[in-house]
């Protein structure tokens, strides 16, 4: 039994099972590797270890259970991280292991299986774990095998070729086990014959080696890392398809077409770009590109001084991921928004429910529901769409468009729970949560749900706006204006960029800098699709400052665009300033500024 606690999902006591993916590995010819050369072999396997297999695990989320002197153990909450990670770290062994004789090869068989789990505090026991570990006794030196159970839930999924082995007799397993053998071949470098591949239901990007045009290939390092990076930071975004770093570096040095390699690798977005060093100078140029059609659908270029280098790759790696985000929801959008609705499946549905989300009316908020609703229907595990139908209702209880408050704040925390539940290791679902919580008036937990969303996604703008929002509910003035910016800052071409505008005025409204307040307010009205809230809070900010003559002209314009407002509405409605006690304060303030009640 699982119960929700302060954003995170906890095991109860009582819980002693769970469903897990289990690969375990073995090291081929371990006892004669040891006896010919026991202090090379360890010192191979160390490095491997550490450049190579721990940080595959880690980056994949997987968990070591236990390790023995030839083998390891690894548990993974997800079948598709457990596989991708055993494809990346045995075709880079198979590079790694190019100039070394064959004799003196570290090389891994690897098994892997999905199923119920013992748990003993840090160790797991089961006859899962036992399938796992007699697949990896009839996997290939440098293979990996895998159960029928796992083939079931990748094989749709994965750019891989299986090779079903049949049914299995293996040692202690008392029913036969049908077993597949990944081909690790034909899912590299033959995969740039020409072969056609299927795209995936959600964005598929992959991030080419960026070029060194530094003329000097020592510093071909440096453009491989920010290329590394950028793939890393784009996995962390699980509603993103990335290809992995050891199949795009294949295309390393070739003058391949981009829309050739889109259709080999089976992707829909292809990211590339050059990087140029001289002297205490760097310029990096990315461009992003629909491998559908050859189309540009981004490009930037970024110069910097080289004084921390880590420090640079950090901040390009972060500008670019903040970047394309936007960039491939747009694009998925407009392409949603073309297909006729007969065809629409879960992930088109909840893109149209997008394109209504950012025009911010009450029509196109309701619209918008229903939208994220329909694509949870086709897919009960969707967690962005979870996640965006709490972010709606929110939208719709701040503006005060909302019918009934209470009902649709209790809609909100049943969603945010339905995204946690549905991956607990996606930005969204903490971001939902978060946003259940700050409607309620929970300022703590709702910032330490945010954290964990920008902990996992470190370049999730939409966290750092909502987290702005928190700190403005709690008077943290200064926190909440630096989150707003960074937010701006991170997604600079925001469709609701007035919403951190409004957020930092109120911020200011609230501490009574009303001059501050004033001048962020009147930023958040010069978008067209800008609500009510943005004019009121300008109203608001001249009344206090006294400026009678400007609140009248911005009067006549709310009055034109929003004939029904007056001035309790806002105040009335809004959480932002019900759960700040400002409530009152606000319509007082519009009243200053002679709007009607």
């Amino acid at each position: 039994m699982l119960r929700i606690d302060g954003g995170l999902v906890v095991e109860s006591r009582r819980d002693k099972r769970r469903l897990a993916a289990i690969l375990a590995a073995d090291i081929v010819g371990y006892s004669r590797l040891m006896g010919d050369d026991e202090s090379g072999t360890l010192a191979q396997l160390k490095t491997h270890r550490k450049e190579l297999i721990d940080p595959k695990i880690a980056e994949y989320t997987g968990r070591i259970v236990k390790t023995t002197g030839d083998g390891l153990l690894i548990e993974f909450s997800s079948v598709l991280d457990a596989v991708q990670c055993a494809v990346d770290v045995q075709r880079a062994m198979a590079q790694r292991n190019t100039h070394v004789p064959e004799d003196k090869r570290v090389e891994f068989r690897m098994g892997i299986n999905q199923g119920d789990v013992i748990v003993e505090e840090d160790d797991i026991y089961g006859d899962g774990i036992n399938v796992a570990s007699r697949l990896e006794g009839i996997a290939k030196p440098g293979g990996i095998c895998i159960s029928r159970r796992v083939h079931e839930d990748v094989a749709a999924k994965m750019n891989l070729i299986f090779e079903d082995l049949g049914e299995q007799t293996l040692k202690n397993i008392t029913r036969p086990v049908q077993a597949f053998s990944v081909d690790l071949a034909s899912t590299s470098s033959e995969q740039t014959s020409g072969t056609s591949l299927s795209l995936p239901d959600k964005p598929s990007i992959a991030v080419l080696p960026f070029d060194n045009m530094s003329g000097d290939p020592e510093q071909e390092y440096f453009s491989d890392g920010i290329s590394e990076d950028i793939i890393t930071a784009l996995s962390r975004v699980r509603q993103f398809f990335v290809i992995a770093r050891n199949t795009t570096f294949l295309y390393k040095g070739r003058a391949v077409d981009v829309q050739t390699i889109a259709r080999d690798l089976g992707v829909r977005y292809v990211l590339e770009g050059s990087v140029r060093r001289a002297a205490n100078r760097v310029r990096i140029t990315a461009q992003l590109i629909d491998g559908t059609n050859g189309n540009h659908l981004w490009a930037d270029k970024y110069d910097r001084d080289l004084e921390d280098i880590f420090a640079v790759q950090d901040e390009i790696t972060l500008t670019v991921v903040a970047a394309i985000e936007p960039e491939l929801s747009r694009a998925e959008r407009e392409r949603a928004i073309r297909k006729p609705p007969n065809n629409l499946d879960a992930w088109d549905t909840y893109q149209r429910g997008l394109l209504h989300l950012w025009k911010s009316t009450k029509k196109d908020y309701e619209t918008s529901v229903r939208l994220f609703e329909r694509a949870v229907e086709l897919d009960p595990t969707f967690c962005a769409a979870y996640a965006h139908f709490v972010f709606a209702h929110l939208e719709t209880v701040l503006l005060g468009f909302a019918e009934n408050r209470e009902e649709a704040i209790e809609e909100m925390m049943v969603a945010a729970k339905k995204a946690i539940s549905a991956d607990d290791r996606d930005a969204l679902s903490h971001w939902a949560f978060a946003g259940a919580h700050m409607v309620r008036g929970e300022h703590g937990p709702a910032i330490q749900a945010l954290r964990k969303a920008i902990q996992i996604n470190p370049s999730f703008a939409k966290a750092y706006h909502w987290l702005a929002y928190s700190y403005t509910l709690s008077q943290q003035v200064d926190e909440a204006v630096a989150s707003a910016e960074y937010a701006m800052r991170l997604n600079p071409h925001d469709p609701n960029m007035w919403a951190n505008f409004l957020t930092i005025a109120l911020a200011y409204f609230n501490a009574g800098k009303f001059e501050e307040a004033e001048g962020w307010a009147r930023r958040s009205t010069q978008y067209s699709n800008s609500p009510p809230p943005t004019y009121a809070t300008l109203l608001a900010c001249l009344g206090q400052l006294e400026r009678t003559s400007e609140a009248e002209s911005v009067r006549n314009q709310l009055f034109k665009l929003f004939p029904e407002y007056d001035a309790n509405t806002f105040a009335r409605s809004s959480v932002l300033l019900r759960t700040a006690g400002k409530a009152d304060f606000f319509s007082e303030s519009l009243r200053k500024a002679a709007l009607p009640e």
